[in-house]
Protein backbone atom coordinates (compact mmCIF):
# COMPACT_ATOMS: atom_id res chain seq x y z
CA UNK A 1 0.00 0.00 0.00
CA UNK A 2 0.73 3.70 -0.17
CA UNK A 3 1.38 5.77 2.29
CA UNK A 4 2.30 9.09 1.42
CA UNK A 5 3.03 12.42 3.31
CA UNK A 6 2.59 15.83 0.32
CA UNK A 7 5.23 18.72 1.02
CA UNK A 8 5.66 21.97 -0.51
CA UNK A 9 8.82 24.14 -0.85
CA UNK A 10 6.82 26.75 0.48
CA UNK A 11 3.77 27.59 0.65
CA UNK A 12 1.02 28.35 -1.91
CA UNK A 13 2.96 25.76 -4.33
CA UNK A 14 -0.05 23.61 -5.21
CA UNK A 15 0.33 20.86 -2.42
CA UNK A 16 -3.47 20.61 -1.19
CA UNK A 17 -4.30 20.37 -5.33
CA UNK A 18 -1.57 17.50 -5.62
CA UNK A 19 -3.05 15.89 -2.71
CA UNK A 20 -6.38 15.71 -4.53
CA UNK A 21 -4.88 14.32 -7.51
CA UNK A 22 -3.00 11.63 -5.40
CA UNK A 23 -6.09 10.84 -3.38
CA UNK A 24 -8.03 10.40 -6.62
CA UNK A 25 -5.57 8.12 -8.36
CA UNK A 26 -5.08 5.94 -5.00
CA UNK A 27 -8.67 6.02 -4.07
CA UNK A 28 -7.11 6.41 -0.79
CA UNK A 29 -8.04 8.11 2.93
CA UNK A 30 -6.91 11.71 3.07
CA UNK A 31 -5.32 13.15 6.37
CA UNK A 32 -4.36 16.75 7.42
CA UNK A 33 -2.60 16.32 10.81
CA UNK A 34 -2.94 19.99 11.29
CA UNK A 35 -5.59 22.92 10.16
CA UNK A 36 -4.66 26.29 10.82
CA UNK A 37 -6.77 28.68 9.56
CA UNK A 38 -10.29 28.01 8.88
CA UNK A 39 -11.93 30.45 6.31
CA UNK A 40 -12.75 30.09 3.14
CA UNK A 41 -12.63 26.69 4.43
CA UNK A 42 -10.30 23.48 5.47
CA UNK A 43 -7.82 21.82 3.30
CA UNK A 44 -9.81 18.84 3.91
CA UNK A 45 -13.29 20.06 2.75
CA UNK A 46 -11.35 21.39 -0.32
CA UNK A 47 -9.99 17.66 -1.15
CA UNK A 48 -13.16 16.38 -0.06
CA UNK A 49 -15.13 18.10 -3.14
CA UNK A 50 -12.24 18.13 -5.36
CA UNK A 51 -12.49 13.73 -5.18
CA UNK A 52 -14.52 11.65 -6.30
CA UNK A 53 -14.30 7.92 -5.98
CA UNK A 54 -16.55 6.06 -3.67
CA UNK A 55 -13.53 4.66 -1.95
CA UNK A 56 -11.80 7.75 0.12
CA UNK A 57 -12.32 8.85 3.89
CA UNK A 58 -11.91 11.65 5.06
CA UNK A 59 -10.03 12.03 8.61
CA UNK A 60 -10.50 14.19 11.27
CA UNK A 61 -7.40 16.71 11.83
CA UNK A 62 -5.58 15.92 15.26
CA UNK A 63 -5.53 20.11 15.41
CA UNK A 64 -8.05 22.33 13.51
CA UNK A 65 -6.60 26.15 14.16
CA UNK A 66 -8.69 28.81 13.51
CA UNK A 67 -5.53 31.36 12.58
CA UNK A 68 -4.04 31.38 9.04
CA UNK A 69 -0.26 31.36 10.74
CA UNK A 70 2.54 29.24 11.19
CA UNK A 71 1.00 25.95 13.21
CA UNK A 72 2.81 26.75 16.22
CA UNK A 73 1.56 30.91 16.42
CA UNK A 74 -2.09 29.56 15.37
CA UNK A 75 -1.63 27.01 18.72
CA UNK A 76 -0.53 29.70 20.41
CA UNK A 77 -3.64 32.49 19.89
CA UNK A 78 -5.61 29.45 21.33
CA UNK A 79 -3.26 28.92 24.33
CA UNK A 80 -2.72 25.58 22.43
CA UNK A 81 0.35 23.76 23.19
CA UNK A 82 0.95 21.35 19.95
CA UNK A 83 1.56 17.64 21.54
CA UNK A 84 3.80 15.31 19.21
CA UNK A 85 2.09 12.28 20.79
CA UNK A 86 -0.96 13.26 19.54
CA UNK A 87 0.08 12.52 15.85
CA UNK A 88 -0.70 8.79 15.50
CA UNK A 89 -1.63 7.80 11.66
CA UNK A 90 -5.22 6.91 11.49
CA UNK A 91 -5.81 3.06 11.03
CA UNK A 92 -7.16 2.19 7.41
CA UNK A 93 -6.60 -1.05 5.34
CA UNK A 94 -6.48 1.49 2.36
CA UNK A 95 -3.87 3.84 0.82
CA UNK A 96 -3.00 7.29 2.95
CA UNK A 97 -2.46 10.50 1.38
CA UNK A 98 -1.13 12.69 4.85
CA UNK A 99 -0.84 16.72 4.02
CA UNK A 100 1.91 18.88 5.79
CA UNK A 101 1.22 22.75 6.07
CA UNK A 102 3.68 24.72 4.16
CA UNK A 103 7.08 23.91 4.00
CA UNK A 104 9.55 21.17 5.98
CA UNK A 105 10.67 23.42 8.59
CA UNK A 106 7.74 25.11 9.52
CA UNK A 107 7.67 24.71 13.26
CA UNK A 108 4.81 22.90 15.12
CA UNK A 109 5.33 23.41 18.86
CA UNK A 110 8.79 24.44 20.51
CA UNK A 111 11.52 22.32 19.21
CA UNK A 112 9.32 20.15 16.45
CA UNK A 113 8.95 20.85 13.04
CA UNK A 114 7.04 19.46 10.40
CA UNK A 115 10.09 17.55 9.14
CA UNK A 116 10.36 16.03 13.09
CA UNK A 117 6.35 15.23 11.89
CA UNK A 118 7.55 13.13 9.19
CA UNK A 119 10.48 11.42 10.55
CA UNK A 120 7.88 10.32 13.63
CA UNK A 121 5.28 9.03 10.58
CA UNK A 122 8.13 7.05 8.70
CA UNK A 123 5.77 7.83 5.19
CA UNK A 124 7.22 8.64 1.92
CA UNK A 125 7.22 11.99 0.49
CA UNK A 126 6.02 14.01 -2.90
CA UNK A 127 7.42 17.13 -3.39
CA UNK A 128 5.23 19.54 -4.53
CA UNK A 129 7.24 22.53 -6.55
CA UNK A 130 6.21 25.87 -8.34
CA UNK A 131 8.94 27.55 -10.45
CA UNK A 132 9.81 31.52 -9.25
CA UNK A 133 12.65 33.31 -8.33
CA UNK A 134 14.47 31.11 -6.06
CA UNK A 135 12.76 27.69 -6.83
CA UNK A 136 15.27 26.01 -7.49
CA UNK A 137 17.26 26.75 -4.20
CA UNK A 138 14.04 26.09 -2.26
CA UNK A 139 13.92 22.93 -4.15
CA UNK A 140 17.30 21.31 -3.76
CA UNK A 141 16.95 22.36 0.21
CA UNK A 142 13.62 20.79 0.75
CA UNK A 143 14.95 17.47 -1.12
CA UNK A 144 18.49 17.78 0.38
CA UNK A 145 16.91 18.22 3.95
CA UNK A 146 14.78 15.03 3.28
CA UNK A 147 17.91 13.04 2.12
CA UNK A 148 20.05 13.82 4.78
CA UNK A 149 17.47 12.40 7.33
CA UNK A 150 17.14 9.12 5.36
CA UNK A 151 13.63 9.92 4.62
CA UNK A 152 12.09 8.16 1.57
CA UNK A 153 11.27 10.24 -1.46
CA UNK A 154 8.54 9.01 -3.51
CA UNK A 155 8.62 11.79 -6.00
CA UNK A 156 9.08 15.53 -7.05
CA UNK A 157 5.73 17.29 -8.46
CA UNK A 158 6.45 20.58 -10.82
CA UNK A 159 3.65 22.57 -10.68
CA UNK A 160 2.54 25.25 -13.61
CA UNK A 161 4.32 26.64 -16.91
CA UNK A 162 7.11 24.04 -18.19
CA UNK A 163 10.54 25.68 -17.33
CA UNK A 164 13.13 22.96 -18.72
CA UNK A 165 16.49 24.70 -17.72
CA UNK A 166 15.44 25.03 -14.05
CA UNK A 167 13.73 21.28 -13.81
CA UNK A 168 16.70 19.94 -15.77
CA UNK A 169 18.83 21.63 -12.88
CA UNK A 170 16.99 20.00 -10.00
CA UNK A 171 16.50 16.74 -11.24
CA UNK A 172 20.01 16.18 -12.48
CA UNK A 173 21.43 17.69 -8.72
CA UNK A 174 18.77 15.65 -6.54
CA UNK A 175 18.38 12.62 -8.71
CA UNK A 176 14.59 12.00 -7.57
CA UNK A 177 12.12 10.27 -9.52
CA UNK A 178 9.52 13.22 -11.30
CA UNK A 179 5.81 12.62 -11.44
CA UNK A 180 3.40 13.73 -14.03
CA UNK A 181 3.43 17.38 -13.87
CA UNK A 182 0.71 20.31 -13.48
CA UNK A 183 -0.29 22.48 -15.74
CA UNK A 184 -1.85 26.11 -15.68
CA UNK A 185 -5.60 24.90 -15.33
CA UNK A 186 -8.03 27.56 -16.03
CA UNK A 187 -10.55 25.98 -13.27
CA UNK A 188 -9.57 23.54 -10.09
CA UNK A 189 -12.23 21.11 -10.31
CA UNK A 190 -13.47 17.43 -9.49
CA UNK A 191 -12.96 16.59 -13.15
CA UNK A 192 -9.74 17.98 -13.33
CA UNK A 193 -8.59 16.34 -10.38
CA UNK A 194 -9.72 13.18 -12.40
CA UNK A 195 -7.77 14.17 -15.70
CA UNK A 196 -4.49 14.15 -13.60
CA UNK A 197 -5.49 10.97 -11.68
CA UNK A 198 -4.97 8.78 -14.75
CA UNK A 199 -1.96 10.42 -15.55
CA UNK A 200 -0.53 9.63 -11.86
CA UNK A 201 -2.08 6.01 -12.19
CA UNK A 202 -0.36 5.36 -15.75
CA UNK A 203 2.68 6.79 -13.84
CA UNK A 204 2.48 3.65 -12.12
CA UNK A 205 0.48 4.93 -8.50
CA UNK A 206 -2.41 2.01 -8.17
CA UNK A 207 -5.33 2.06 -5.73
CA UNK A 208 -5.93 -0.25 -3.08
CA UNK A 209 -7.74 -3.59 -4.13
CA UNK A 210 -11.04 -3.23 -2.95
CA UNK A 211 -12.13 -5.50 0.29
CA UNK A 212 -13.83 -8.38 -1.79
CA UNK A 213 -10.26 -8.46 -3.88
CA UNK A 214 -8.20 -8.49 -0.50
CA UNK A 215 -10.16 -11.68 0.34
CA UNK A 216 -9.44 -13.72 -2.94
Amino acid sequence: MEQLFVTGIGTDVGKTIVAAILTEALQADYWKPVQAGLTPTTDTATVRALVTNPVSQFHPEAYRLQLPASPHAAAAAENIRIQPERFVLPQTTNNLIVEGAGGLFVPLAPGFLLVDLLAQLQLATVVVSRNYLGSINHTLLTLEALQRRGLPIRGLVFNGESTPATEEFILQHSGVPVLPRLRPEPVVDAAMVSRYAADFRAWGLTPSPSPKEREV
